[in-house]
Parts: structure tokens; C-alpha cells; sequence
């Protein structure tokens, strides 16, 4: 579902017309604050519905003060389209200039420029300043835009201008409703009786009355719990549209301009770091520098941060470059997001541009990583996707999706291209890998059990936690071992992994004295020794006592009674036999077991606690009950 639903940025210098001209278009006088009446300028920004027919659209009124660039600035955010004015008298100003500059860096690619005031000069002097105009857009995305003439107080030029908006409507792409709800917001406030109400321009998706959606970046689920579009209760409100939402669950002062409402199951990365694409206005008052103290803007929000150089230590006027922004706070970004960054003293916009990964991290100095970046850069969504995982080695489609920043249906699409072409795993659902990353680790699992085996025969196998891993990930160790276990290529038995055609075994040297052990443990049946002393005796070297402690263990030769002592799995059946005959199945306490098994009583304790933990019989005060019933 497409909507055709657009927002117009009403920009340019202050004092140049623009409330005058959104009043002529719309009706409405978007100055509302007290202080915006007294002063005659505009504060904060001022929204009006436009109806153009099919085109239901608002006009957004941004400050033109240069002290209220900020508001200016979260005002652009997610326009379709701008309306510069300038003032016949006075012309290009020098924040008409910056205006452009600002959005140009967020993204906008139409524009029309509305001349006001003509009434004001002299036809002669119209010309000059038109030819001024043209050129100072010149190289910007103005430079083919319409110029128009409007008067706003007698209305002369407005059916052109609005034909000429409708014209340029008409080649704009509608924002897509069909990715993830998305509403960056601009305005928050409360009314007595209906609680916490939000107001912003929906930049993705739809949102529904009574919907549970996620304030980020707190991450707290709220619930929409009324729409209103220009001042109507709706039962949805799309793409493109301006809306205001009663939510519940939260109050007022945990939000703040900045913050973004996204569909509860839309996964979008909350960052302090992002990787970007720079470029720095054509005249800086001075160069930045390597770790400079900046201001960041994206969307509606304002955040102090630091930019961070990885191929030099300082960037000039008109240069672009790739770089990373460390934020003090986070953001809700998503890759291809434009921004823009200001200098906070001398006060003054340095640059933006556009967002390569949301999700960066720390990156070491030098050519590696600018390449890195430009790979990310100029890499279409599979070379993108093969990049990520050759680095990670295994990720989720979450991760993927915060790495990637692209959306959830366009992501998809990729991994089918990649899973069809064999180049993708899907090792479990929704975790992947590189078919190549996952061949050498299936590689050197194999290649480490059987090196394993054969050096240790008495063992059964590895324990997960020992494999080496390398340069490969204990995740990436853990689904490969998960995978081949599920195709029986592995056999896993508790803790341990072994290849399925090895069984432990005593080496040919050693296998008589093994023997000899064993007859020893069934002549002592209880009374054992510790089993160290057993294999000390037998001239066993001593750095073969663990494995073969293992090996008995592990192959069910023996039972342990506690750390030190083992029995024979022969003796502790036949002594369970002979207890449970001579108590004829009954419970029993230590006293009657120590008659029967005739045994010192601190080996008889552990032996009746290995009945209980085998579940053989269960402890009742100071009695043993049998669980276990065995025929007589």
C-alpha cells in the first residue's frame, strides 16, 4: 500500500515571508507560541494541511533565525519537497545560504524557490536579484528549480505555486508503508484527561488505533492509544502523514524531541557509534579536527558527540570523507538516514550527509579501515551481507538487519539470493554463515578430534568448552558442532563431542596392569582404596591417572563414590542386590545397611548416596525408602 502523502519544508531566511506565505496557502497562521507573536518570527516549527487534490499535504513553517537553526533543522526532517522564499528586497541572505546547505545534507532533491515581496522594488532591480539567486544555487539541488512570484496578501502567484507543487508531487515517490512503522518526534506535550500525546511525521510504515508500539531509545513499550490527523480521530495513520498519538504506559518527561516511535516487532538499531559519509561545506571558519566536539542531527534529534578521522587528522572545506561519529547519547538511526553536524563554537553548520552503518565499533587507524568502510559503502546488499558475516564470522538476522540498515522484507530477498546460490548457511533458524567460513570450521573440528583421539584413546571424547577455536567464534564453534551432531556426522553425549566411530580404549602397553586394576577394585568391593594408590601400585606413570580415572568412568566400568574412590558397576549391582534381598524391599535405615553390607560407616554413607543419586531409593528422615524394585 502506497500513500500519497507529502510533507513541503517552508524555508529561507527570517523575515523573508515564509508564515505569511504557508497563512496564503493554507488558511493557517503557524506562529502560535505567544513569545513567535510578540517577537514576529518563528521559534518553533509551524505545520499546515495543504489539500492539493489527491495530494493531502503539510506544509512545515521552519525558523529562519540563525539562533533557532535547531528547530529549523528538526523541522526539514522527512520533507518531500521545500519551498525556498526569498524577500525581493533584500535577497539572498546569509541564512538563505545556509538553509540550502542544511538541505542539501539531509537529502532533498526537490525544491522550488518562491520570490515574496515583489511589490517591495523596482522590476530593474527583480532582475539582479533573480540573477543573484541563480547564482548562489548553482552546483545545489535548486539549480533547475522553478522560481516563482507570490504576493501573500493579495494572493497573486499562489495558483502557480500550487500547480507547480502538484507537478513535482506527482514525479515523488510516495514514502513506503510497507516497511516498519517509523515516527521520529518533534512535538510532545499533555492534555488534561487524555494523558501523553506525541506529534511527528510518519516516516515508514502504519501505525493502528490501540497498537503496541516501542519508544526508542528507552526501548519501553507504550500503546498508540488514539490517532489524530489534522485534528480528525483516525483508525490508522501512514507514511508520509503528520500525526498525533495518545500513548499510554509512559509520561510525559521520559520523552524528549528526538525520540522515535517503531513498530513493536521493528528491529532498529539504537547506536552511540555510526559510521558515515561526510562531506563539509564549501567555506568553514576553520578545518576540523581529529576528535573535534560536534553536533549531531538526525531526524529530530540533537546530539553531542565527536567525530572520529581514520586516514588523516584533519578534513577541510569541500572535502568528503569517511569517517565515524561517536555519540554522547544514542541514537534511532537506520543506514541510508541522512544527518548533519554543526559545530558548537564558533557556531556554525559543518557538514552531513549519509549513514553507512548504524551500528559501528572501534576501528583502528588507517587505510584497512577506510577500505572497510568504502566496502560497506559502494557494496550492493549481498556483497554488504558477505562482508559483514566474513568479519563476524556468524550472525543472527537481527544483527543483520542493525548492520545492514536496510529493511526486513529487502534483507530477506538477499539471504534467499544467497542461500539459493550456496555462498549462505542458515545453520539454525535465523543464523548464518558463509558456506567457505563454515567448511574450515568443520575442518578444523574434524581435524582436532582426531588428533584428540589419537592422542588421548582413553577418552571419550572432547569437551566443547576445549576446543580450540582460533581465529573462529565460540558461537560460530557451537552451530557448527550443533549441525553436524544433527546429520550424525558428530555424536555428543552429555559434554562430550566424538567422532562416531571412536570408541576409548586402553592402549596394547598398558592393558594388562588395566586388568590387573580391576581385579583389585573386584576383590576390595567396598573397601576400596583411593583409585590413585590402585595404579600407583601397578607402576602406572602418573600423568595417565586422569585418563584412565576417566576412561573407567566414562566407558560404565565404574561408579564413583566421591572424588577419591570408585567401585566396580559389577560390585555396586550385586551389592544393591544383596541389600535389597536382605531387607526384603523395605525401607531401611544406616544401622540395617551397615549389618548387611558390613562396611565402615563413612564408606556406607557414600554408597547409600549413590543409591539415592542414581534414584535407586530416596532418603526419608533417617530412613531410605526403594524407588528401584528388583526381583527376589
Amino acid at each position: 500500500m502506497k500513500s500519497n502523502f507529502y510533507t513541503i519544508g517552508m524555508a529561507g531566511h527570517v523575515d523573508h515571508g515564509k508564515t505569511m506565505l504557508t497563512k496564503a496557502l493554507t488558511n493557517v497562521d503557524t506562529d502560535r507560541l505567544k513569545e513567535e507573536k510578540e517577537r514576529r518570527i518563528s521559534i518553533e516549527p509551524g505545520y499546515a494541511l495543504l489539500p492539493l487534490g489527491e495530494y493531502q499535504t503539510w506544509i512545515v513553517d521552519v525558523p529562519g533565525h540563525e539562533k533557532f537553526i535547531r528547530q529549523m533543522i528538526a523541522g526539514v526532517a522527512g520533507i518531500d519537497l521545500v519551498i525556498l522564499v526569498i524577500a525581493a528586497d533584500e535577497g539572498v541572505m546569509p541564512q538563505t545560504k545556509e538553509h540550502i546547505s542544511i538541505l542539501s545534507f539531509l537529502g532533498i532533491k526537490h525544491g522550488i524557490i518562491a520570490i515574496s515581496k515583489v511589490d517591495k522594488v523596482e522590476k530593474d532591480f527583480l532582475e539582479l536579484i533573480i540573477e543573484d539567486i541563480k547564482e548562489s544555487i548553482k552546483n545545489t539541488f535548486f539549480e533547475y528549480s522553478d522560481i516563482v512570484f507570490v504576493n501573500s496578501l493579495t494572493g497573486n502567484g499562489l495558483t502557480k505555486l500550487k500547480n507547480k507543487i502538484k507537478s513535482i508531487l506527482s514525479m515523488i515517490s510516495p514514502r513506503q508503508s510497507e516497511d516498519g512503522f517509523r515516527l521520529p518526534i518533534d512535538q510532545v506535550f499533555t492534555i488534561h484527561g487524555y494523558g501523553t500525546i506525541v506529534r511527528g511525521t510518519i516516516y515508514e510504515g502504519i501505525v493502528s488505533k490501540g497498537e503496541l508500539v516501542r519508544l526508542l531509545p528507552h526501548d519501553k513499550p507504550v500503546q498508540a492509544k488514539q490517532l489524530q490527523v489534522h485534528n480528525q480521530e483516525r483508525n490508522e495513520a501512514v507514511a508520509g502523514q503528520r500525526v498525533a498519538i495518545n500513548i499510554k504506559g509512559i509520561t510525559k518527561d521520559v520523552i524528549k524531541r528526538g525520540d522515535v516511535l517503531v513498530g513493536y516487532s521493528n528491529e532498529i538499531p539504537t547506536s552511540y557509534t555510526i559510521d558515515v559519509l561526510l562531506t563539509t561545506v564549501e567555506k568553514m571558519s576553520c578545518s576540523l579536527k581529529q576528535r573535534a566536539q560536534i553536533k549531531f542531527y538526525s531526524g529530530t534529534a540533537e546530539i553531542n558527540g565527536k567525530i572520529i578521522f581514520f586516514d588523516r587528522n584533519e578534513v577541510k572545506s569541500g572535502e568528503e570523507v569517511l569517517c565515524q561519529i561517536r555519540l554522547d547519547k544514542p541514537v534511532v538511526v537506520k543506514r541510508n538516514d541522512r544527518y548533519l553536524i554543526r559545530r558548537p563554537s564558533p557556531i556554525e553548520t559543518i557538514g552531513g550527509g549519509w549513514i553507512i552503518n548504524p551500528l559501528g565499533a572501534k576501528y583502528k587507524f588507517g587505510e584497512e579501515t577506510i577500505h572497510r568502510l568504502e566496502q560497506m559503502k559502494i557494496g550492493d546488499q549481498e556483497e554488504q551481507i558477505i562482508h559483514i558475516i566474513k568479519e563476524q564470522l556468524i550472525v543472527t538476522k537481527y544483527e543483520l538487519l542493525h548492520l545492514t540498515g536496510r529493511s526486513k522484507e529487502s534483507l530477506e530477498k538477499s539471504l534467499d539470493v544467497l542461500l539459493k546460490n550456496s555462498k549462505l548457511l542458515e545453520l539454525e533458524l535465523d543464523w548464518y554463515t558463509l558456506r567457505e567460513i563454515y567448511q574450515e570450521a568443520e575442518r578444523q573440528i574434524f581435524d582436532q578430534l582426531r588428533s584428540f583421539h589419537k592422542i588421548n584413546p582413553l577418552r571419550k571424547g572432547l569437551n566443547k568448552a576445549q576446543f580450540l577455536h582460533n581465529k573462529l567464534s565460540q558461537k560460530l564453534i557451537e552451530k557448527v558442532i550443533i549441525y553436524e551432531v544433527e546429520k550424525k556426522l558428530l555424536i555428543r553425549d552429555n559434554q562430550y563431542i566424538f567422532l562416531p566411530d571412536f570408541k576409548p580404549y586402553v592402549p596394547l602397553q598398558w592393558k594388562p596392569t588395566v586388568d590387573k586394576v580391576i581385579d583389585a577394585l573386584r576383590t576390595d568391593e567396598l573397601h576400596v582404596k583411593p583409585f590413585e594408590e590402585y595404579l600407583l601400585a601397578k607402576r602406572i606413570p602418573i600423568e595417565l591417572i586422569s585418563d584412565i580415572h576417566h576412561y573407567f568412568l566414562s566407558s560404565q566400568i565404574a561408579l564413583p563414590l566421591d572424588d577419591k574412590h570408585i567401585i566396580l558397576n559389577e560390585v555396586f549391582d550385586h551389592t544393591v542386590r544383596k541389600l535389597y534381598t536382605q531387607t526384603r524391599g523395605r525401607e531401611f535405615d544406616i544401622k540395617e545397611a551397615k549389618e548387611v553390607l558390613d562396611i565402615k560407616r563413612k564408606k556406607l554413607i557414600l554408597f547409600l548416596e549413590l543409591l539415592d543419586r542414581k534414584k535407586i531409593t530416596r532418603r526419608v528422615g533417617e530412613k531410605r525408602k526403594w524407588v528401584f524394585k528388583f526381583n527376589i
